[in-house]
C-alpha cells in the first residue's frame, strides 16, 4: 500500500470540488484524509454500470453516494505510446524512469511532493525516478516516460487500485477497481449530515445481540409464502419501524387441532404457555404402532376396537372389547419366523392369558388411559411421549385459541432462536419472530427504544397450512417401518399343484386325440375359437361345452402379487371339460 502525501492547497480543494474521472481521483487521494464521500456524476451507461471484481459485484448509477474507506495498489499497467499494446509491471520493478518532456499542465495537479530518493531540480525531465516515486508524483505520473529496462520508445503508466467503499443499502463493504469508467465529484464537506446505513438481515441481528434493544426500519420482507396467520404480519412492510428487544431461547411445540374433518388448525405453542392439558387415549391401527409405543412406555394397556380373525392357528383371534396389556417384544430367532408382541389378555375374573401377537397385523386398538392428572406444557413434554393427544382443560386466558378445540395433538418440539419484537407505532403489540423462517432486511435507525410491556407477548401463534407442511419436511419422521409382504404360502402351493395337474391331464388328452386322428385320417378334431366363447369379465371365460360335475363351488385360488386387488380363478376344470368334449367329438366322427 502506498501512502500519498498531498497538501491541502487551494488547488487541491478545487480538484476535490470538480468533476474528475474515478481513476484520477483515486490516484491523487491522500490516505490520511479518508474516509471521503463521492457522488457518481456520470458513467458509461445511462441506467448505471455493473462492474465485477473477484466475485464482488457492484452497481453504480448516476447520483449514488459512495464513502471511500481504503485503497490498495494492486498492479501497474504500462502502455507503449508507439505500438499501443499494454502490459503489467510488477510492484517490485527496479527499472528507472525519465520523463520524455515537461508534464502537461492541463492533466496535472499542483501538490507538494516528498521524495525519498529522487534528485530535485527545476529541469526534472532529465532526472531518473523509481516506480514508487513516479506513482507518488502527480506531476510525473501523467507524463510520458522512458525506461531503458523496458525498451525504446515512450510509455504511460496507469496504476490500478482496489477501492473499499460503503454504499447506501449495501450490507457489506464493496471492493471495486479504480479503473471504472465513471466520473465522480467529492462532496465530503457537504455530506456531514448524511448517514450511510448498513442493511442487515434479521438473522444477522442474532449474531449481534449485544446491541439489543434497538430500533430498526424495515427495508424489504422476504418474497415467500406467509408463515403466520397473525394480525401483526400485515404491519411488517417496507418503511415500518420496529423495536427489537431481546433474543428468546425458549422452545416451541408444533401442534395440530381439528375442528372438523375438513378444517385443522396448526399452532406453535411457546414453552411459557400457562394453560393445562389432560391426556387423551391414543389410537393404533396396527401392532407395529403398538411396538413403537411400547418402546417409549413402561406400561401400555389397550382395548381392541376391531375384530380380527386369523387363518393361522399359531396366532390368536381378537374381538371388540378384548383388553390387552403389552409386555415385551420378542425378536425372531431366524428370518423365517416373524417377530411378535408378548401380551396378556384379560379374560375377566383375574384370568390372564399370555398370547403372542404378530407384528404388522392390521387391527384396531385404543389406549386404556387411567390418568386424570392436569399437565402443564413442560410436564406434558416430560411425561408424555410425542406425538400425543391432549385436551385443554384450563386455558391461559379468555382469548386462548386452543380452548375451542376438543383434542390437540402435540407433534414435535422445536428449538429455534426467536427475537422479541414490537411495533414502534403500537408498542403494546409484542410478538416473536423466527429469523430462520422470516428473515427481514432492515437497518438500525439509532432512535430510542420504548420498553416492552410485560406479559404482552402471545404464547400461541397459528401457522399457515403451506408453511406447516414445509416445516414437517425438516422434522425427523416417527412413522413405523414399512410392512413386509403378506405370507400366503399355502395358497400358492395349492395354485401350483392345480396348475401342474391340469397340464398333465391336458397332455394326456392331446395324445389320445392324436392317436384317434391317425386311425381316421379324414376326421380331424373340431377347432373351437375363443372368440365365440361368451365372456363374463376380463379374467374369466365360460365355454359352451360344460362337463357334468358336482354343484360344489371350486375354491378360488388367490395369486399373491404386488397388487392384492386382482384375484384369479382356477380354470383347470374348465380346460379339462373342453379337452374331454373335443376328444368325444373326434371319436364320433
Amino acid at each position: 500500500m502506498l501512502q500519498l502525501s498531498i497538501s491541502q492547497a487551494p488547488s487541491v480543494t478545487r480538484v476535490m470540488d470538480s468533476v474528475v474521472s474515478f481513476q484520477r481521483y483515486i490516484c491523487n487521494l491522500d490516505l490520511n484524509s479518508l474516509p471521503r464521500v463521492v457522488k457518481i456524476y456520470s458513467g458509461v451507461y445511462f441506467q448505471g454500470s455493473v462492474y465485477e471484481l473477484s466475485g464482488s459485484e457492484c452497481c453504480l448509477s448516476t447520483g449514488d453516494l459512495m464513502k471511500i474507506v481504503d485503497i490498495q495498489l494492486q498492479h501497474v499497467n504500462c502502455k507503449s505510446v508507439e505500438h499501443g499494446h499494454t502490459f503489467e509491471l510488477p510492484l517490485s520493478f527496479k527499472g528507472l524512469f525519465q520523463p520524455s518532456q515537461a508534464p502537461n499542465k492541463k492533466k496535472s495537479f499542483s501538490s507538494k511532493l516528498s521524495f525519498s530518493k529522487a534528485k530535485t531540480s527545476d529541469n526534472h525531465h532529465q532526472q531518473l525516478y523509481t516506480l514508487q516515486e513516479v506513482l507518488q508524483s502527480a506531476a510525473i505520473r501523467w507524463s510520458r516516460l522512458k525506461c531503458a529496462e523496458i525498451g525504446s520508445g515512450e510509455f504511460e503508466l496507469y496504476p490500478v487500485y482496489e477501492v473499499e467503499a460503503i454504499m447506501h443499502f449495501r450490507n457489506n463493504v464493496v471492493k471495486i477497481s479504480s479503473m471504472l469508467d465513471v466520473e465522480v465529484i467529492d462532496i465530503t464537506e457537504e455530506s456531514q449530515q448524511i448517514h450511510f446505513i448498513k442493511p442487515l438481515m434479521l438473522s444477522e441481528v442474532l449474531m449481534t445481540d449485544k446491541v439489543l434493544p434497538v430500533e430498526a426500519e424495515i427495508l424489504a420482507t422476504p418474497e415467500c409464502p406467509p408463515v403466520f396467520q397473525s394480525d401483526w404480519i400485515s404491519n411488517l412492510y417496507k418503511g415500518s419501524r420496529i423495536y427489537i428487544h431481546n433474543q428468546v431461547s425458549s422452545w416451541k411445540i408444533l401442534a395440530t387441532a381439528w375442528k372438523s374433518k375438513a378444517h385443522a388448525g396448526r399452532f406453535l405453542i411457546s414453552s411459557t404457555y400457562k394453560g393445562r392439558f389432560r391426556r387423551c387415549p391414543r389410537k393404533f391401527s396396527s401392532t407395529s404402532e403398538l411396538a413403537l409405543a411400547l418402546a417409549t412406555s413402561e406400561k401400555l394397556q389397550v382395548v381392541v376396537t376391531k375384530d380380527y380373525e386369523s387363518n393361522d392357528d399359531d396366532f390368536p383371534l381378537f374381538c371388540i372389547g378384548d383388553r390387552l396389556e403389552l409386555h415385551s417384544l420378542a425378536r425372531a430367532s431366524s428370518s423365517s419366523v416373524m417377530d411378535t408382541l408378548v401380551c396378556y389378555r384379560d379374560n375377566g375374573d383375574e384370568d390372564r392369558e399370555q398370547i403372542q401377537v404378530p407384528l404388522f397385523l392390521e387391527a384396531g386398538f385404543v389406549e386404556n388411559v387411567r390418568d386424570s392428572r392436569k399437565y402443564t406444557l413442560p410436564e406434558a413434554i416430560e411425561h408424555l411421549h410425542l406425538p400425543c393427544q391432549v385436551k385443554v382443560v384450563a386455558s391461559e386466558n379468555a382469548l386462548d385459541p386452543l380452548s375451542s378445540f376438543s383434542v390437540l395433538t402435540l407433534e414435535a418440539q422445536i428449538k429455534e432462536p426467536f427475537l422479541t419484537v414490537s411495533l414502534a407505532n403500537k408498542p403494546d403489540l409484542t410478538f416473536e419472530i423466527p429469523p430462520k423462517w422470516l428473515d427481514i432486511s432492515l437497518f438500525f435507525t439509532g432512535g430510542p427504544v420504548k420498553p416492552m410491556t410485560p406479559n404482552s407477548t402471545s404464547n400461541v401463534e397459528e401457522l399457515t397450512e403451506t408453511f406447516y407442511y414445509e416445516l414437517l419436511k425438516q422434522l425427523p419422521s416417527n412413522e413405523p417401518p414399512p410392512r413386509p409382504p403378506k405370507r400366503k404360502e399355502s395358497t400358492l402351493d395349492k395354485c401350483s399343484q392345480n396348475s401342474t395337474e391340469g397340464k398333465k391331464i391336458e397332455e394326456t388328452s392331446e395324445f389320445s386325440i392324436c392317436q384317434d386322428s391317425a386311425k381316421h385320417p379324414f376326421c380331424k378334431p373340431k377347432q373351437i375359437s375363443i372368440d365365440h366363447l361368451p365372456r363374463t369379465n376380463s379374467n374369466q371365460y365360460i365355454t359352451e361345452y360344460k362337463p357334468q360335475r358336482s354343484q360344489k363351488p371350486a375354491k378360488p385360488c388367490e395369486q399373491v402379487t404386488d397388487d392384492s386387488d386382482h384375484v384369479y380363478e382356477d380354470v383347470n376344470e374348465e380346460v379339462k371339460g373342453i379337452v374331454h368334449q373335443m376328444g368325444a367329438t373326434a371319436i364320433k366322427h
